[in-house]
């Protein structure tokens, strides 16, 4: 934008507007569309973006468009309403009926130096908007440099200065909101500690968010790098820094100063002797040379070693930056893709979770811990903060963003949103109270709050839940990891199934399987050609609900040693089979209703554990089978893992009916 740049850093009110530019085009005339447009954005455009995520906004009203940002720090949305408010009417004073528009940027001085600023630009040109696709398109507008010199060596300083802007820049490119802070300490000995800022408007890419950026850091020369502060602004992006803390982010980043190198001095000559003979001093000359070249050699080696070492980890870290900024851009797609998904910020998890405090700690997953948290508007959420030294977890924070985030149903558990900052991956989910189906069915004071009708209830609603995820689903889906830890239950015992890190995608029109080599899940849930040779489809799933029915039936789990047979699958065939099931049923359901629909759960429950794949029931069949009491069942073949325990067929015949406690039971096989 072309205009004449205003600065009036004296107002009555804490905030400033630092810098202005005015449009140089031609003005418009009371009351027109130009005029009613503007209005309608002044009024709209500050809610917008202080209600938004990250803190910006673009709108197009009439022949008008418009730009809001503000600065990440925002301790509240009230602060950022107010900031662009201010900046509308400043713009408007200072630019008046200027038709090309104008830009603000707006902040608060060193009385105030923690209240965060923001910036607005609108205009009538109708490419405004597009030069978030050309960052070289954003002239400077802007510069303002403190007059005082930092203290100490100038050239350290400015070495220290570049440093710090340039890798706050990265961070801030690499940052999904764009935005980071850092300081730097140590430097020179005599210079104080030195803050930093870098933005970018969050519609950058991260590859246009550098560009920009690495601009104005370029713009930095020697006489500007010594100052005791600074800022340059263009519409897209900004930098500051100064020998104050001028900002209010927990996340800010250590910079370690590399200080310039300096040459050692020479050695001193080592004297010479007098009337020493000449084969002595050839023999005391060579020795040490001898020691030096070979010591150069060795030196040589070692530097040659470090650079490649150097090189390998500079390639590894290139690598690693990418990975995140693939990671950070699949998280922004989601929040753009879907409207009740939401990336949130790491201060708002920590300032959620009361910094991931014990207190608040709900148990621990394959990944890492779960914890309880409260937004400030009263919303009960469950953080999943992934282990950050896994690279598993990655996959799985990546495999749950694209899975559950499209998925929508009443008997799945709700992913609200994520956080990606760095090494940080966190999983927002809906809080519920009920903690999950093993909590109850496997603790004896907790089980008998389960009858049998509520029982039924969540196997009919595990089974919806498996039968959209099947069949009616955007993405056919295979859990590959159902068991009652991954059962969550609600307020009114409302089951939803959860952790979907091991999930797969097959197509629609493929329900005979697929191959993996890495086999992943839990022991005793798994289907035989699954655990065995890798082999999964719908019917593995099957095959784990399966499993889930026979526990909430009997309150027993699977992995235990029941009577004469390795598993309550064996044990359960055999009562079947004897029609002995009742024995099966947990004794905190007798005596009890439903005797009927229990019998028939067992049936399915066995058709759904059958040895081959091929003989065990679609979700569709369950689902139909669970809801006519008049539908005629098969009678199960032989389930997997029908195994004699080393007992023997004595005890089996005695019809023992405890099962006892075996202590290997649920394991992953690795890799998860």
């Amino acid at each position: 934008m072309v205009g004449v740049l205003l600065l009036l850093l004296l107002m009555p009110a804490s905030a400033t507007a630092i810098g202005i530019t005015c449009g140089s085009g031609r003005n418009y005339t009371a009351n027109t569309t130009f005029q009613s447009s503007l209005a309608v954005l002044a009024a709209t455009l500050p809610g917008n973006a202080s209600s938004s995520p990250q803190l910006f906004a673009t709108a197009t009203a009439g022949v008008v468009r418009a730009l809001a940002l503000c600065r990440r720090d925002t301790v509240n949305t009230t602060a950022c309403t107010d900031c662009l408010a201010s900046s509308f009417k400043y713009a408007q004073k200072m630019c008046p009926n200027r038709k090309t528009g104008a830009t603000v940027y707006y902040d608060y001085d060193e009385v105030n130096p923690l209240q965060p600023g923001c910036i607005l630009g609108f205009s009538g040109d109708a490419g405004f908007l597009g030069q978030a696709s050309s960052v070289t398109g954003n002239g400077t507008f802007f510069q303002y440099w403190n007059p005082v010199n930092l203290p100490g060596n100038a050239r350290v300083i400015a070495t220290a200065v570049h440093e710090l802007l340039n890798e706050t820049a990265r961070d801030a490119a690499a940052a999904p909101r764009r935005f980071a802070t850092a300081f730097m300490d140590s430097i020179g000995g005599a210079a104080p500690t030195l803050y930093s800022l870098a933005q970018c408007t969050p519609d950058l890419s991260a590859r246009d968010c550098l560009a920009c950026l690495r601009r104005l850091v370029g713009t930095v020369n020697a006489t500007n790098s010594v100052r005791m502060g600074g800022r340059i602004f263009v519409l897209r992006c900004n930098i500051r820094f100064e020998a104050f803390m001028f900002y209010d982010d927990k996340n800010t980043r250590r910079i370690p100063f590399s200080s310039p190198s300096s040459m050692a001095p020479a050695p001193a000559p080592a004297p010479t002797g007098h009337g020493i003979r000449p084969w002595v001093i050839a023999l005391s000359v060579a020795a040490p040379v001898a020691l030096v070249v070979a010591l150069c050699c060795f030196i040589v080696y070692c530097c040659r070693l470090r650079k490649r070492h150097t090189k390998k980890g500079k390639v590894a870290l290139q690598e690693k930056s990418t990975r995140q900024f693939h990671e950070d851009e699949l998280v922004w797609e989601m929040e753009a893709e879907l409207s009740e998904f939401s990336v949130y910020e790491f201060r708002q998890i920590l300032e959620a979770t009361s910094n991931f405090s014990e207190e608040n700690k709900l148990g621990e997953g394959g990944f890492g811990p779960v914890y309880k948290g409260h937004f400030p508007e009263g919303i009960e959420i469950a953080v999943k903060r992934l282990d950050s030294d896994s690279d598993q977890g990655f996959i799985e924070f990546k495999n749950e963003v694209e899975l559950i985030a499209k998925l929508q149903h009443r008997n799945l558990v709700r992913l609200m949103g994520c956080c990606s900052q760095g090494e940080e991956k966190v999983l927002v989910y809906e809080y519920l109270p009920n903690k999950s189906l093993d909590f109850f069915i496997f603790d004896e004071d907790r089980k008998v709050l389960l009858d049998w009708e509520k029982r039924l209830a969540i196997i009919v609603g595990i089974a919806e839940g498996l039968l959209y995820l099947h069949k009616h689903s955007r993405l056919r889906v295979i859990h590959r990891d159902l068991k009652p830890s991954n059962i969550l239950l609600d307020s009114t015992m409302n089951a939803k199934i959860s952790d979907f890190g091991l999930a797969k995608i097959f197509s629609s029109n493929n329900n005979e399987g697929n191959k993996t080599r890495k086999v992943v899940g839990t022991y005793g849930y798994m289907a035989p050609e699954y655990a065995s040779h890798g082999l999964f489809s719908v019917k593995s799933d099957v095959f784990s609900f399966g499993v889930l029915v026979l526990e909430i039936i009997s309150g027993k789990k699977n992995s235990h040693e029941c009577g004469a047979f390795i598993n309550l699958i064996g044990y359960a065939w055999q009562l079947f089979e004897e029609e002995r099931w009742i024995e099966l049923v947990d004794a905190a359901l007798i005596p009890s209703g439903g005797s009927s629909e229990m019998m028939r759960s067992i049936n399915i429950a066995l058709l759904c554990v059958q040895e081959d794949a091929i003989d065990r029931p679609t979700m569709l069949d369950v689902v139909a089978m669970l809801s006519s009491k008049t539908m005629t069942l098969n009678k199960p073949k032989h389930p997997a893992y029908y195994s004699i325990s080393s007992v023997g067929n004595k005890e089996a015949s005695a019809g023992t009916k405890s099962c006892s406690f075996n202590d290997v039971t649920i394991s992953t096989i690795t890799p998860r």
